[in-house]
């Protein structure tokens, strides 16, 4: 579902001289980068949400298989192949001297696949009790978690602005968990509404760790971050984590059930087909956005616009599923707002001091390390 997280200051290029992507980029004026930094945002915020949306459709018509629904989050894989292949090779894409041999960080992607898979059974457990609503703004809590692990994983700084935004995000989840959970599915206990919680809350723990163990892969083992490197770790550990998921789905006996389930599916057959393919079509249109944003501006960025896109989620359930949006949720949300815009503030003026280094970057993206 993600890619790892870089430095606040620094974008993905520039790191090791990668002078074809780097080429590329400055090849583009302002207004041109301006449309294509909007047309990522497009995609990661609709997709995200739509890959929200139709999850908590999957379980409201009768799907009950969270492997099924672990599946999807990864299975759409081969659409990455797209930008991957369209993406020109240059000398700068071979591997450093110093890298890690092929066979160790081969099993580093196994490690993260892994790690990836179960994250995603977590997620998808989650959604199975929770609103559409209640989900995404539990999910917004990764913000918060971001700023810990990279805090001590990655050695990124903890800024008076960062510190307000985990309190902030804090508070809006521990709110969600005192709240009655009246707006839960129907059906769904307390006790079931509790355990979803702790799901939501613990998946988007263990993304955050994800996220900062494979920045720390790109900076020891790969030594390098590139666009189509970051590309490829999505590829190959999205294999791993699909492989993993459907692994799960035959050793849980899930998939005994997955014929009666496409039979009592509310909308019909042909829908239960539809909107599993169209989950993992939107999950992998989300990815294509987080990857974009991270070649044209930074990780940061990409990963504050996937807060956006949890802020976006509840009002569109509203909407389409008319889930209740009492004042506890209100004032999550509000709170999750916040957060997300100590993050921003932040990126701001970290930014600014990057372009006070370094005034000749192209279209204002792409630095280099030996100015900043």
């Amino acid at each position: 579902m993600g890619i790892g997280q870089m430095d606040v200051e620094d974008p993905i290029l520039g790191k090791d001289d990668p002078s074809m992507d780097l080429t590329l980029l400055l090849k583009l004026n302002r207004k041109q980068w301006w449309i294509l930094v909007a047309l990522n945002i497009f995609f990661l915020v609709a997709g995200q949400t739509a890959a929200v949306l139709l999850g908590r459709f999957y379980y409201d018509q009768g799907g009950n298989s969270t492997f099924m629904a672990t599946i999807v989050q990864t299975a759409g894989f081969p659409i990455l192949f797209i930008p991957l292949l369209l993406l020109p090779s240059s000398p700068a894409s071979s591997p450093p001297p110093d890298a890690l041999p092929c066979k160790y960080i081969a099993m580093i992607y196994v490690a993260l696949g892994i790690v990836l898979a179960g994250d995603n059974l977590m997620y998808s457990f989650g959604l199975l009790y929770l609103s559409a609503s209640t989900y995404s703004l539990i999910c917004a809590t990764q913000l918060a978690f971001n700023a810990v692990f990279a805090f001590f994983i990655n050695s990124q700084k903890l800024t008076p602005l960062i510190l307000n935004a985990v309190a902030i995000l804090s508070f809006s989840a521990a709110l969600l968990a005192v709240n009655d959970g009246s707006d839960a599915p129907e059906g769904v206990t307390k006790g079931h509404y509790a355990i979803s919680f702790a799901c939501v809350l613990g998946a988007s723990a263990l993304y955050s760790l994800l996220l900062s163990l494979m920045q720390l892969t790109f900076q020891k083992a790969l030594k390098r971050e590139t666009f189509s490197v970051v590309l490829e770790m999505q590829i190959y550990t999205s294999v791993v984590a699909t492989i993993v998921a459907v692994a799960g789905l035959f050793i849980s006996g899930q998939w005994n059930e997955l014929e009666g389930e496409m039979a009592k599916f509310g909308t019909g057959r042909a829908s239960y087909v539809m909107t599993l393919v169209w989950t993992a079509v939107c999950w992998q249109v989300c990815s294509v956005g987080v990857l974009g944003l991270i070649f044209l501006v930074s990780s940061l960025f990409s990963n504050v616009m996937s807060t956006v896109a949890l802020a976006v989620a509840p009002i569109a359930s509203v909407v389409i599923f008319h889930d209740k949006m009492n004042g506890v949720k209100i004032i999550a949300m509000l709170q999750a707002l916040w957060g997300f815009a100590s993050y921003i503030y932040q990126n701001y003026l970290d930014d600014s001091k990057v372009r006070k280094a370094c005034p000749q970057g192209g279209a204002g993206v792409a630095w280099d390390d030996s100015c900043c």
